[in-house]
């Protein structure tokens, strides 16, 4: 009989032995040959990091283990990979925003788009996957999603191509969830949507319903829909409205406190980045602008810089010089100033986060606020100046229409 369990243990062990590989090496910058400590490498149930000599050892049963570092494309490696130096290429992340209805794939307005990658600096789209109705870009194999209608509307109607296009040109993909408002979700699932005092569904200045952050049934909706992006090739998820809405007077399935506020925000990116580890994507966060400079107060919306920070791989402040109040920085007219904006509020914050894994929204639109100034080359170059000056980890461009001039990325003209 003791014989028997040897054997037994001896074949099992055998058996664990050729399930699981062993993989070991060094992680390099491809352009400057220095090492990268502190880099990510996971599968789809375990990550280690690599130490300061930018050495890892790591076991996995996966095809697939991923390698992740601020500031670098994310490697996927095969299990099968017999390497022992990994060599991840730089990039700043310069993307332009490409709306819901424009992404066809036939749209002037990409190709114009495309136009811009091939000839400047840009060299990444932000694309809507799901945008504030709730409609998705494509359909999606989410089948809950798919009977509340949320593909009717879709835009794109061949992803496969459509992704096939980012990638024969080289261009880093960002796909864009919003996150709780959500009419046709909350519409259909009252339970858990926002309810105002008269116990009705909620809906905000632009009529659309929210669901409630507390409910981690909204958060696994918003989840999926990541999943289903980051299965078909993107290489970052892009959360908006990751937040509870800026009004009072609301009912939630939990007593509405900053505590509690920023503990369900907390919990979401945790949950995003353990479902997402799999798929070696990143994941970036939308904020306002005066989050960056209300370092203990949530605004009532349950972010911070620092609990945002400690979630998620980027942190996407929407620093629109328009959004800023007058006599904010000193100025009567924050938005003739887009360099100060910019620059004085990532420099706010530098000693919460490094500037290299943060990446500003940027204005390419009218200020509806002061001047009503047309945002022209000068505005624009102006806050890619500030982004420059500062390292981070690039720029987004918000232009709501997804119209951009060619000049306006070409530095010396």
């Amino acid at each position: 009989m003791r014989y028997y369990l040897i054997q037994f243990i001896t074949i099992l062990t055998l058996f664990q032995t050729l399930l699981f590989a062993s993989f070991s090496g060094t992680i390099i910058d491809n352009n400057t040959s220095k090492i990268i400590s502190g880099a990510m490498i996971s599968d789809s149930k375990s990550s280690v990091k690599s130490d300061e000599n930018g050495f890892f050892t790591f076991e996995t049963d996966d095809d697939i283990f991923h390698i992740k570092a601020y500031g670098y494309k994310a490697l996927h490696i095969k299990k099968d990979a017999n390497i022992t130096k990994y060599y991840m290429k730089p990039i700043l992340v310069k993307a332009l925003y490409l709306s819901f209805w424009k992404a066809s794939g036939r749209s002037p307005v990409m190709k114009n788009i495309f136009n811009i990658i091939e000839q400047t600096e840009a060299n990444a789209i932000v694309v809507d996957i799901k945008n504030e109705y709730g409609s998705t870009l494509y359909k999606t194999s989410f089948e809950k999603a798919n009977s509340y209608g949320a593909h009717n509307d879709r835009t794109n109607r061949n992803i496969s191509r459509f992704m096939k296009m980012m990638q024969d040109r080289g261009i880093y993909t960002i796909a864009r969830i919003v996150t709780f408002k959500d009419e046709i979700q909350a519409s259909n699932n009252p339970d858990y949507a926002i309810r105002n005092e008269k116990d009705e569904i909620w809906r905000n200045h632009d009529n659309m319903a929210w669901v409630d952050p507390f409910d981690v049934r909204s958060h696994n909706y918003a989840i999926t829909m990541a999943e289903e992006a980051a299965k078909i090739g993107f290489d970052e998820i892009n959360f908006d409205y990751i937040r509870f809405p800026a009004k009072s007077n609301l009912k939630y399935s939990r007593e509405n406190t900053q505590e509690n506020r920023i503990q369900a925000i907390s919990t979401f990116l945790d949950s995003a980045k353990q479902k997402l580890q799999k798929y070696g994507v990143y994941i970036s966060v939308d904020t306002y602008g005066n989050i960056l400079w209300t370092e203990k107060c949530d605004n009532n919306i349950g972010q911070t810089v620092k609990s945002l920070a400690e979630h998620a791989d980027y942190l996407a402040p929407m620093l629109y010089p328009s959004g800023f109040a007058r006599g904010s920085f000193g100025k009567n007219n924050p938005s003739s100033y887009p360099f100060i904006v910019i620059y004085r509020s990532i420099k706010h914050i530098e000693n919460i986060i490094e500037p290299a894994r943060v990446r500003p929204w940027l204005q390419y639109f009218r200020d509806y606020a002061h001047t009503k100034m047309h945002y022209k080359k000068h505005e624009v170059r102006e806050q890619i100046r500030a982004t420059e000056k500062l390292d981070t980890n690039g720029w987004m461009m918000w232009s709501p229409s997804s119209k951009y001039h060619l000049n306006y990325f070409q530095a010396n003209e």
